[in-house]
């Protein structure tokens, strides 16, 4: 069993998912690099490596049941445990989405990632997690998932566009992450929702103001608490997020 702690990105071959591999290296993570296109992984992998980190490439689609099921196992294989469970792959839907003409089909496609795929990566990994002595799990959320900013009057600047496929599954994220830490409290996993803002990734055209390497670091905060820090919250650089 490794000595190195270890953590696990999904979705980490690009934008906040690399720098957030990245940044966990820094600190001597040996990172996984999840991701379902093998080029593309491998090519984070190689630039990670080249950067000084420990990375291993993980073939990852957070959709299928045998490709998660499959990383378990490598990653028991590589490392015997997880230290650090950072769920990053995500969706938009790319497509319009006004409440009254939307697609269902986006709608179910974006929930099949965004929602669950976390649940399905976190099971598998949890008997991974529960090896190490400060598990921790960080839920790439948003605050376009927050209902109390979300729902705040036109003055007050409502965060995101209306988005009825993405910010309800990130809302729905954040409930299935309190859902996780009511059934493990009292256990030593701390598990934390994520907002990165508005990051400028090709999920938005690059349309964001702060890089991928700033989005990054409430993710890499939160992988990396003390036994003692905070656990079922929702948080972004500046703070708590409001639910």
């Amino acid at each position: 069993m490794s000595e190195a702690k270890i953590a696990l990105v999904t979705g980490a071959n690009k934008g906040i998912g690399y720098e957030i591999a990245a940044g966990l290296g820094a600190l001597g993570f040996t990172v996984g690099v999840g991701a379902r296109d093998g080029q593309r992984r491998e090519t984070a992998v190689a630039k990670l490596r080249a950067a000084g980190v420990d990375a291993f490439g993980v073939p990852l689609d957070v959709t299928d049941d045998a490709s998660v099921t499959a990383a378990a196992a490598l990653v028991e294989e590589r490392a015997g445990r997880l230290d650090a469970l950072v769920n990053n792959a995500g969706v938009t839907g790319d497509r319009a989405q006004l409440p009254t003409t939307v697609d269902l089909a986006v709608m179910r496609a974006v929930v099949e990632t965004n929602v669950l795929g976390v649940i399905r990566v976190t099971n598998a990994m949890l008997p991974l997690l529960r090896r190490s002595t400060s598990p921790r799990i960080v839920n790439m959320s948003s605050s376009v998932g927050s209902l109390a900013r979300q729902s705040a009057v036109e003055s007050e600047l409502t965060t995101g566009p209306i988005a009825v496929a993405y910010s309800p599954s990130k809302t729905f994220l954040n409930a299935v992450t309190v859902q996780y830490v009511r059934e493990l409290r009292g256990t030593n996993i701390l598990i934390n929702a994520a907002c990165p803002g508005y990051v400028a990734t090709d999920l938005n055209n690059f349309r964001g103001v702060r890089t991928p390497e700033q989005g990054a670091a409430i993710a890499v905060r939160l992988a990396t608490l003390p036994d003692d820090g905070p656990t079922g919250g929702f948080f972004e650089d500046a703070g708590v997020v409001p639910w």
